[in-house]
């Protein structure tokens, strides 16, 4: 009997690997459902072959469009699986009784509700969505417990972490390193920074991935992501997690135990290690790509962020402090952020100044709902919103 899936964001990278982690296991998995935006070509193609029951898109304009290309398709409409759309059709993929396990991968805050109730139903979720838990961690994680589910992390250095503490009990973990690649700026005099552009931001030196989340990358607020979310995953404290800059992005996460000890996981730089990691938990499956070479001279450097120059770094860790709503805000006032410096509107150093300005005029608030944790989030755009317009007159 295969493990039914439902795959939030398959057709984004992580998606896409999560699709081919599937394909070669050849029958222990089965998709329930698929939920993408708007590639209607690629989600076709994805429909051809995994035959979901349900496949869901962004909005009624994309389902239409997916209904042509798989007219085209050579599927018979008695092969087609249910179309739905928007919020309601995630809810309905992530919810479905015969699910198991949940891949979130949506960027955004559009996935967090659909994350969020299937946690309440006990499903397991492999999370490679940030936003369930910058925005909404404290809501999430209180959900998890209440449901006696887990979380099991596809990002890189946090499914790192996950393996790293299993050598070890939590209560003898005394501080978690998070490894960070230095973004394409690395070596970027400050001075110069105010003057990059957009497609210098989108040069990244180590993983190919989605215009935001490079940018967020070449500005250190991806890595004070993480940090947020590893506090929630793993309960631990702002001060006990440590940020490292290590540009050869082989060392994914380091574990310090009470005794000195610390333990290191290291693999190769593929989302298809910690997807598969995630699917198979507590299991340890053979590879699914190349394994490291050692043989091979390897030289691995580590050296500290520069606060100074990535302050958006900094104020990651403000928002951890601070707690409650805070997390939801600096998402918020990011993405704004990044998407007008990717239009030319504002320049790379203003990203952080809109979050900062932001954070300041929203304020920190503890809500109990999605409802009220999304309301958060449309205010914290608007504040965001408004300083840009006012900083560009």
């Amino acid at each position: 009997m295969s493990t039914k899936l439902t795959v939030l964001g398959s057709t984004g990278s992580i998606g896409v690997n999560t699709l081919d982690v599937v394909r070669r296991w050849d029958g222990r998995y089965g998709v329930h459902a698929l939920v993408a935006g708007g590639n209607v070509s690629l989600l076709a193609q994805q429909i051809a072959e995994f035959r979901p029951e349900l496949a869901v898109v962004a909005d009624e304009g994309a389902r239409e469009r997916l209904v042509g290309e798989l007219e085209k398709s050579g599927l018979g409409r008695d092969e087609w699986p249910q179309l739905e759309h928007g919020a309601a059709g995630r809810l309905m993929a992530s919810t479905a009784p015969e699910v198991e396990f949940v891949l979130s991968a949506i960027v955004g805050v559009a996935g967090l509700e659909a994350t969020y109730e299937a946690v309440r139903l006990g499903k397991r979720i492999g999370l490679a969505n940030k936003e369930v838990l910058v925005s909404g961690g404290e809501l999430v994680m209180a959900a998890t417990r209440k449901a006696g589910t887990e979380l099991l992390p596809v990002d890189s250095e946090h499914n790192g972490a996950h393996q790293c503490l299993r050598a070890g009990k939590r209560a003898e973990a005394v501080k978690l390193i998070l490894t960070a690649s230095g973004g394409p700026f690395r070596k970027t005099p400050k001075e110069e920074l105010a003057s990059v552009t957009p497609e210098q931001a989108l040069n990244h030196p180590t993983w190919k991935m989605g215009p935001r989340i490079t940018i967020d990358s070449a500005t250190l607020m991806n890595k004070g992501f993480e940090v947020i979310e590893a506090c929630w995953l793993f309960d631990f404290t702002a001060d006990e997690v440590e940020v490292v800059v290590h540009p050869q992005s082989k060392v994914h996460a380091m574990v310090e135990f009470n005794d000195g000890s610390v333990i290191t996981q290291v693999c190769a730089t593929d989302m298809r290690m910690p997807i598969q990691y995630a699917l198979t938990y507590p299991e340890r499956a053979d590879a699914p790509v190349p394994k490291l070479r050692w043989d091979e001279v390897h030289q691995w450097d580590f050296h500290p962020p520069d606060w100074e120059k990535f302050p958006l770094l900094g104020l990651a860790y403000q928002a951890i402090r601070a707690g409650g709503s805070a997390g939801c805000t600096l998402n918020a006032a990011d993405e704004v952020a990044v998407e007008a410096f990717l239009k030319g509107q504002i320049p790379f150093l203003g990203i952080a100044a809109t979050v900062a300005e932001t954070l300041e005029r929203v304020g920190v608030s503890h809500p109990a709902t999605v409802a009220e944790l999304l309301e958060v989030d449309r205010r914290s755009r608007e504040v965001a919103t408004s300083f840009l317009s006012r900083s560009a007159s």
